[in-house]
């Protein structure tokens, strides 16, 4: 497979601003990773201690594949790059054609060790960490189309689940992609575990990542499929790491695999979204227990009432 490094290249009064605007970009478009370049030298845990060369502007990095759906997704990303001038933001993209094991190196360089909870560190397989006491340290070899599980949306997945996994829960990751949170869970004493991608890559990277941080496989499946649709459960907890649009989508159905008092965690929610995703799960019988935000992301946690179908 050929990938097409799309490296968009900015300048702006607030570059972490931007860069957080432009990351989006590349979400919208379907990615759920990029990577980033920042010639402060500010990078993961572990920067200080490497002789890394500085790059010299800012940029974000992203990955797509060349399909036949790649004109148009380049066309309307640079369409909405151009939307940023109102913000001072300009950008100029750069798009190189790459080979599948050139690919497969590159993207590696911008990854490093990163605490995204409270006691949670992500932490790609090619790189070296000593965890402090407390810590649990997650393995992650994702390929570029799934991300290391650092961005924003992710974090707080992973926050919540830290605050709400019991011993012995069962739970389903829909929309499963790295399988990050099927591992978190795992780690945090989930008993039993389901994932589910409509994308069957995705289906053998979870399965790697599971493998790779020694889950028990007696506990653990993952499958290829659309939403709920071919999930019986029940399950104690849900989460589901994906757009809001296929959210408010998830929720005509999710109830039918949650244990009465069980629990949804939904997270890829903007903030614009908030409100339609909170007043939907209501209706659908959840009483939301919190919301958290970060970075213009939102993440809601709900709990199933005896009213849910």
């Amino acid at each position: 497979m050929k990938w097409i490094e799309t490296r968009v290249i900015f300048e702006a009064d607030d570059p972490d601003t931007a860069e957080e605007l432009i990351a989006d970009l590349f979400y919208t478009a379907g990615l759920q990773g990029v990577a980033v370049e920042d010639p402060t030298g500010e990078a993961g845990l572990d920067w200080a201690d490497q002789d890394v060369h500085r790059p010299d502007h800012h940029a974000v990095i992203g990955y797509f594949p060349k399909n036949p759906d790649l004109g148009p997704r380049l066309e309307k990303l640079e369409s909405d790059l151009k939307a940023l001038l109102r913000w001072g933001i300009k950008t100029h993209v750069k798009t190189v054609e790459m080979d599948q094991e050139d690919w497969a190196e590159s993207w590696k360089a911008y990854f490093w060790p990163e605490k995204v909870g409270e006691a949670v560190v992500v932490k790609p397989t090619w790189r070296d960490y000593t965890a402090a006491p407390g810590e649990i340290v997650i393995e992650i070899d994702p390929g570029m189309a799934f991300g290391t599980g650092t961005h924003a949306t992710t974090a707080l997945c992973i926050g919540m689940l830290e605050t709400y996994v019991k011993p012995g829960d069962r739970l389903l990751d829909v929309g499963t992609g790295s399988g990050i949170l099927m591992v978190t869970a795992a780690r945090l004493g989930a008993g039993a575990l389901a994932g589910i991608d409509n994308d069957p890559v995705a289906v053998e990277v979870a399965e790697t990542n599971l493998r790779l941080n020694r889950i028990d496989p007696d506990t653990w499946q993952v499958g290829p499929g659309d939403l709920v649709s071919a999930v019986d459960g029940p399950f104690d907890l849900v989460t589901a790491n994906i757009l809001s649009e296929v959210i408010l989508t998830l929720l005509d159905s999710v109830a039918r695999v949650i244990e009465p008092g069980g629990l949804l965690i939904c997270s890829g929610i903007i903030e614009e979204n908030r409100d339609r995703v909170t007043a939907k799960m209501a209706a659908c019988g959840f009483d939301i227990l919190e919301v958290r935000e970060r970075e213009s992301w939102v993440a809601i946690a709900g709990k199933k009432t005896s009213l849910a179908g």
